[in-house]
């Protein structure tokens, strides 16, 4: 192992975010649901630069994520759709959606309206226990090591002078563009995963990422200033400060949940679950899925009908 490797406690979070984990493969991932299939539009849709959108796709159609295909009518420019993989993803956008309504409302979500099929309800998402059928909050898991409780080979990054800052999303057209900003960052997004497991403090958020103080303290100080931390002081002299999740953060809980499953299922290595989580109001081990709050029955990837001034359905 080089000075620039370390092993870190395996999570499937995080091997989750070693795939999909920055903004440009969300964005990507966003436009293709919802029926953006070509380079050009892509490129368009995202804001990325060329090189970027080339080096994505590709890594995205690598991990199966994405799959190139020649259109049946016989036009010669590629277009990419989504695969069995990408499609399980439904439950991250889903919730990615419900936590931008509640917390940053603008006009195209206030125009986009969800409706089940299978109730023919216009309706809100909601993450529940599979067992109780209870709503599921952050509050109430618990989390204990599975069968797969290992350590992960990870980059250690090397210290910098300089902070790294995070960039915002730049298409205004995306629905998730708040999300993204602050999931859309690796670091950001493992520190908020971190806190969900009771992590609270600076030395207990570095101990267990591979990231250098300087970018940590960006990442604490940017997820404060978002409201989705406080800081608590919990000794006074000298001033030490705790982070707690807010009830904005709290709420990011059903989207880490989905990436905690999916991560679980789709970047699996062999062994099972590096870390299982407990529903504590019901004792069962944690199997949450998405239901309907009309009807309260489960939704299927193709069970949502969209419509966003004009009808959009996901139809891959």
């Amino acid at each position: 192992m080089s000075s620039t490797e370390l092993l870190t406690r395996a999570n499937s979070i995080d091997r989750a975010l070693d795939q999909i984990g920055d903004k440009w493969s969300m964005l990507i991932i966003q436009e293709v649901f919802w029926g953006i299939h070509s380079f050009t539009g892509l490129l368009k849709e995202t804001g990325a630069s060329r090189g970027v959108l080339t080096d994505r796709l590709a890594w995205l159609v690598n991990i199966g994520c994405l799959k190139k295909q020649i259109p049946e009518n016989g036009g010669k420019r590629a277009e990419y759709h989504l695969t069995s993989k990408s499609i399980e993803m439904h439950p991250l956008a889903l919730m990615a959606l419900e936590w931008e309504r509640r917390f940053s409302p603008c006009e195209e979500i206030e125009k986009l309206t969800l409706t089940h099929r299978g109730c023919g309800s216009i309706f809100h998402p909601k993450m529940c226990c599979d067992h109780c059928g209870e709503e599921v909050r952050a509050e109430d898991i618990s989390y204990r090591e599975g069968p797969g409780a290992t350590k992960d080979l990870r980059k250690k990054k090397v210290r910098r002078r300089s902070s790294v800052a995070i960039e915002k999303v730049p298409t205004s057209r995306t629905l998730y563009k708040n999300l993204i900003s602050i999931v859309g960052d690796r670091w950001t997004a493992n520190v908020i995963s971190l806190a969900f497991q009771k992590l609270k403090r600076f030395d207990e958020f570095h101990q267990d990422l591979p990231i250098a103080t300087n970018i940590l303290s960006d990442r604490l100080r940017f997820l404060t200033s978002e409201g989705i931390f406080e800081q608590v002081p919990y000794q006074q002299q000298p001033l030490r400060l705790e982070y707690h999740l807010t009830t904005k953060g709290k709420a990011l809980f059903p989207y880490f949940l989905a990436l905690f499953q999916w991560g679980s299922k789709w970047c699996d290595r062999g062994a099972g679950e590096p870390m299982q989580l407990y529903h504590d109001t019901c004792g069962k081990h944690l199997s949450a899925r998405i239901v309907c709050d009309q009807c309260r029955q489960p939704l299927g990837e193709h069970d949502v009908e969209y419509h966003f001034f004009r009808d959009l359905s996901l139809s891959q």
